[in-house]
């Protein structure tokens, strides 16, 4: 019977995975689905007078919903300081101060741009804060001689160093994986350090040797709602990072603090309204997010339930790396499956797989760093990224042919990384 339910899992799991990497089904609605049949396969109770029994009803849907809300807020809080940072002007001074200082000449300006952004995506990330960010830069690149191409990548391999060490996503892996917050940041820079190394030496090959094309593209005429703000306010960014990196201080308590630095130092003419409504699109901007993650709390609650535990045990047990090589490999190869949605996407199936590897006896540390490493390839790479596909709409080219001149050069980063962490946790 065991086996026959293992088989019926992985098939659903399987199909799942196959619709959501063909567009067929949405990964919102994907995986509560998945949670429930799931559930269903291993045999627990929809519903049950039994306050201690394990069912669909209070276990799957209803805790499991609730199960990632630490990362939720984090989502919430970052949005809201990303919007706060945007209304008061902080995010296009930065952007215009760094092209000042590199001028004209290509690659200091894009090393530039690729510093300057990952701090801002480090203060706040998502679609928004990409057109925002995108909007400015890509055209100074295109006018200082760097292809739309080039410029598009430096924009995303910014932001996916920035997402490596932002507040707002960390919760995740403390929901996921139950550590603790110093146990997230403390191994960060195994994450960060190999893609800012890979990705310097990515866009000084791209800048010497692609060959550049100087295009005509204007800048946006239009300005911030409050102009330039006073040079101290341009250190509000940073502020969150480092009360989280530095302090260990609670991710949304930092960001709150944060906000309040930020307008402080930037004095807006009326900062009441600047709070709110950018809390109000703060929200609007992760409410795709804030969806993914109920359903990553349900599909967690079912895959970490005894039953189903049980039965993927076998199987799972297989997966796990018992020694240096094995973790190099398995989570070097398999990293390509953390685009499409696949099984080693944090923002999906990746949350469910890792958890059951951890049950199954896997250092939850090593998971942690091996699942983030394998992040850097989504979260640069992935077509099926709302800001990758917004990217390559606007510099005009086929959002598959910004992950295939990407994906290999981030693989890299990753097997780079997971060697480095492989002596630190092996």
């Amino acid at each position: 019977m065991a086996t026959v339910q293992l088989v019926g899992i992985l098939l659903v799991f399987f199909i799942l995975v196959g619709l959501m990497m063909t567009r067929k089904v949405p990964t919102i609605l994907a995986l509560p689905i998945m949670a429930i049949a799931i559930s269903l396969i291993a045999g627990i109770t929809v519903i049950s007078k039994d306050p201690e029994q394990f069912t669909i009803v209070k276990d799957v849907l209803e805790a499991g919903s609730m199960r990632m809300s630490t990362a939720t807020s984090g989502l919430i809080f970052g949005s809201l300081f990303g919007k706060v940072l945007s209304k008061v002007g902080v995010t296009e001074t930065i952007i215009k101060k760094a092209a000042e200082m590199a001028g004209d000449r290509a690659l200091p300006i894009a090393l530039s741009f690729l510093a300057v952004c990952s701090v801002i995506f480090a203060a706040s990330n998502g679609l928004g804060m990409v057109i925002l960010v995108g909007t400015i830069i890509v055209p100074i690149m295109i006018s200082a001689g760097l292809s739309p191409m080039v410029s598009g990548i430096i924009l995303l391999l910014s932001n996916g160093i920035g997402v490596t060490f932002s507040v707002s996503t960390l919760a995740v892996y403390i929901d996921v994986l139950g550590l603790n917050l110093s146990e997230v940041t403390s191994y960060s820079w195994m994450v960060g350090l190999p893609l800012i190394i890979i990705s310097v030496i990515m866009i000084v090959y791209y800048v010497k040797f692609s060959g550049k094309r100087r295009k005509a593209w204007a800048m946006p005429t239009k300005q911030g709602r409050n102009g330039q703000v006073r040079s101290i306010a341009l250190i509000s960014p940073v502020i969150p990072v480092v009360l989280v990196f530095a302090f260990q201080v609670p991710l949304v308590a930092a960001i709150i603090v944060g906000i309040i630095v930020t307008l402080i130092l930037s004095t807006p003419k009326n900062p009441i309204h600047v709070v709110s409504s950018a809390f109000v699109e703060g929200i609007q901007e992760v409410a795709g997010a804030a969806g993914l993650m109920i359903g990553i709390g349900m599909l967690l609650n079912a895959v970490m339930s005894a039953e189903v535990s049980t039965i993927l045990q076998p199987a799972i047990s297989m997966m796990i790396p018992k020694n240096q090589l094995m973790f190099v490999l398995i989570f070097g190869l398999l990293s390509p499956l953390a685009i499409y949605r696949g099984p080693l996407n944090v923002w999906g199936l990746g949350s469910g797989i890792i958890s059951l590897l951890v049950a199954g006896g896997m250092n939850p540390i090593a998971a942690m760093v091996a699942l983030r490493l394998d992040s850097n390839v989504q979260s640069v790479c992935d077509p099926t990224n709302s800001h990758n596909v917004w990217v390559s709409d606007f510099i005009k080219t086929d959002v598959n042919e910004v992950m295939k001149k990407t994906i290999g050069w981030v693989a890299v980063s990753t097997f780079v990384g997971l060697v480095v962490a492989s002596f630190f946790l092996y």
